[in-house]
């Protein structure tokens, strides 16, 4: 589970009082005030602690979402079949998310180097917390989309190779960039488009390829059900991100470790609801006991399988949740995208799966077209940055950009 960034929380875009071009606000920033003789704009060095926090955080990231890849196929490999558990615990392990509410904010309010958190009281007057009734509407909304994106995800574990399946997951991040252009205001530039480019043509290579490997020898039809439900799954989560971003900057109208917590859990909440009323609707839990007793690694290990599926979501998204806060939404999409080369090559390790010509060339074009995507942020970065050296003046608006929270890559 996880989400596609967008931009850096730390870096500021400044804006001069009087420039005529201030005046307009960014369509997808929130905006408060600081004065400079009571604070300053220079980024405080990292120290070792941080850079401990930054490489576990990633560890989690990459082994969360690799591991529970892993154990998702593996439960359909040994004789697993159930679509709606396979879904569930992809989402029922969110309480564990609960004791991060326990952890205190490193970050200070008052520090100008995290303007997600508004400073100002008048800005803080404008950006009141939304009514119950708001709130409510948001969670189920985008609990609802996470609960039939995880189900579309396990219907095309189910049918695919990992490795394919994973490589068409990659594809989100083309369809992130384009609900973010009809939802958040993103531009097509040079970087997006040639990202958009190649992340399409390395799914559409993978609708010719061969099934002479499919799991389970499914036919093709299921073959083709697998890949359109991965895709579609891919284009909803793209979809969720999009939201996501748009509900933070026109309802919530903050981006605070609590908000986004609050977020994920409340999401995953509705959609464990959502799923589970889904199982025992389908009747699938009636098979549960013939399904543990005909599991080919035997009663024990379909259990642990199950429950470490649901630990390993999780720890993925206690990392990214840590990046977020750490570093930026960006990088810790970024982290969960380098597991888009990991998860096919364990796939060839553990289940022998075959790494062909075809699927080579996807990959080298899914990492291109990611890396092309990651570049274009850095370059707004980099312009930000440019833009706040160069700007003067007693009085500057720092402007926050609100990220999308978390990627999901390969599961």
């Amino acid at each position: 589970m996880g989400e596609l960034a967008h931009h850096h929380p730390q870096e500021l875009q400044l804006h001069v009082p009087g420039d005529q071009g201030a005046k307009e606000e960014n369509s997808y920033h929130s905006t408060s005030t600081i004065t400079n003789n009571q604070s300053t704009l220079t980024p405080k060095p990292k120290n070792f602690r941080w850079w401990i926090r930054v490489a576990l955080y990633s560890f989690f990231v990459l082994s969360g979402q690799s591991v529970a890849t892993l154990l998702g196929r593996l439960y359909y490999n040994k004789g697993g079949n159930s679509k709606w558990l396979a879904t569930l615990v992809q989402l029922v392990g969110f309480p564990i998310l609960l004791f991060l509410y326990f952890i205190p904010s490193h970050k200070d309010p008052n520090d100008p180097n995290y303007p997600h958190i508004q400073t100002n009281p008048e800005a803080q007057s404008h950006s009141q917390s939304p009514s119950l009734k708001s709130l409510a509407l948001v969670y189920l909304s985008l609990g609802t989309i996470v609960a039939l994106n995880c189900y579309l995800y396990s219907i095309g574990l189910m049918y695919l190779p990992v490795s394919t399946y994973s490589l068409i997951s990659s594809s989100q991040l083309a369809f992130n960039a384009i609900f973010s252009f009809f939802l958040n205001a993103q531009k097509f530039t040079p970087y997006i488009t040639n990202s958009l480019v190649l992340l399409t043509i390395s799914s559409t290579l993978l609708v010719f390829h061969s099934n002479s490997e499919d799991p389970k020898g499914v036919s093709r039809g299921k073959y083709a059900l697998g890949f359109a439900c991965t895709i579609g799954a891919s284009a909803g989560y793209g979809l969720l991100l999009s939201l996501n971003q748009l509900c933070f900057r026109r309802v919530i109208r903050k981006e605070t470790f609590r908000a986004v917590l609050d977020m994920l859990v409340y999401q995953s909440l509705v959609s464990s609801v959502i799923v589970m009323v889904g199982f025992f609707a389908s009747g699938e839990w009636e098979h549960l006991r013939t399904e543990m007793d005909g599991y080919e690694l035997g009663k024990v290990r379909y259990v642990v399988n199950l429950v470490g599926t649901a630990i390993a979501w999780q720890v993925f998204m206690i990392g990214a949740v840590g990046l977020i806060f750490d570093v930026s939404s960006l990088f810790s999409n970024s982290i969960s995208a380098v597991g888009l080369p990991i998860v096919p090559i364990l796939a060839v390790v553990f289940f022998g799966e075959r790494m062909d010509g075809v699927k080579v060339i996807a990959m080298i074009l899914a990492v291109w077209g990611f890396v092309s995507y990651v570049y274009q942020h850095y370059l707004e970065d980099a312009e930000l940055k440019a833009q706040r050296k160069s700007v003067g003046g007693d009085e500057v608006s720092v402007t926050s950009p609100l990220n999308t929270p978390i990627a999901r890559i390969g599961g």
